[in-house]
């Protein structure tokens, strides 16, 4: 039996994915990190949806990776079935074609700021705290928190969490640029839903496609990033459309160099 699940909630062109293992404060254990690949690709798949909201439920965000899921693992399992996989999925979550907005109603501590730093903005309960605590149990983050949270808060701020084990509060993580807004308790998955109406009446086209760009720029993802802007442009020529009729026709193709 699965330990928990992600349930997804679509109105007004907004997904709203809500981790849902309240017992556990919806730590991560594979079960988990399987149910959130499933809600990266139904949303992915839903062309109704233009901005997704990420949230859990009851009073915790996530408290990150379930020690009890991964601290009997033998190395190379920890290393692959463990460390790799969530590595994939948070990254099928960072690269979502729709911009995402994490709702951060509870504390927000190593794989939970980890998964919280997965999103394009993050919206903060005035009450959570948020850190990177690895090291001080003799491990270090796993899921991207030197890597992707560089890139997006900053070394010298990611090196506090993890080096010196701070832990800072909503207000503090605001002023840090971790977070991008902070809210009253109670408050925020309104407050995100208020955003991501506002971002999903903007144009759907330009919000790919600019946030595909921004990754480029920000070093995540070159690659897929480039490769994908390049073919969806090459897909709206007519040259493209004159390669697949003559492929489909058995002929050689006359290009004509029109987009």
């Amino acid at each position: 039996m699965a330990s928990g699940t992600v349930r997804i909630q679509v109105e007004d062109h907004v997904a709203i994915m809500t981790v849902s293992r309240p017992e556990k404060l919806n730590a991560l254990d594979l079960d988990m990190l399987k149910a959130l690949a499933r809600a990266a690709d139904e949303v992915e798949a839903n062309a109704d949806v233009r901005a997704a909201i990420l949230t859990g439920e009851g009073k915790g965000f996530s408290a990150g990776g379930d020690i009890k899921a991964w601290g009997g693992m033998r190395p190379e399992e920890f290393g692959h079935a463990w460390v790799r996989y969530g590595h994939r999925v948070f990254e099928r979550l960072a690269t979502l074609r729709v911009p995402l907005i994490a709702a951060l109603n509870g504390h927000a501590l190593g794989g939970g700021l980890e998964l919280a730093g997965v999103a394009d903005i993050r919206i903060a309960e005035e009450h959570i705290k948020i850190g990177l605590p690895e090291t001080g149990l003799g491990m270090v983050p796993g899921w991207s928190g030197t890597q992707r949270l560089v890139k997006r808060f900053g070394a010298q701020v990611v090196r506090r969490m993890a080096l010196g084990g701070e832990i800072f509060t909503a207000e503090e993580a605001r002023v840090l640029g971790i977070v991008d807004a902070v809210t009253s308790s109670g408050n925020v998955v309104d407050t995100a839903k208020e955003y991501a109406r506002r971002v999903a009446s903007r144009g759907p086209a330009a919000l790919e496609i600019v946030k595909l760009m921004i990754a480029s720029a920000n070093g995540e993802d070159n690659g897929a990033a480039v490769e994908a802007l390049g073919s969806i442009l090459v897909a709206k020529t007519a040259d493209l459309k004159e390669g697949v009729a003559s492929f489909s026709e058995k002929r050689p193709a006359k290009f004509k160099g029109e987009w």
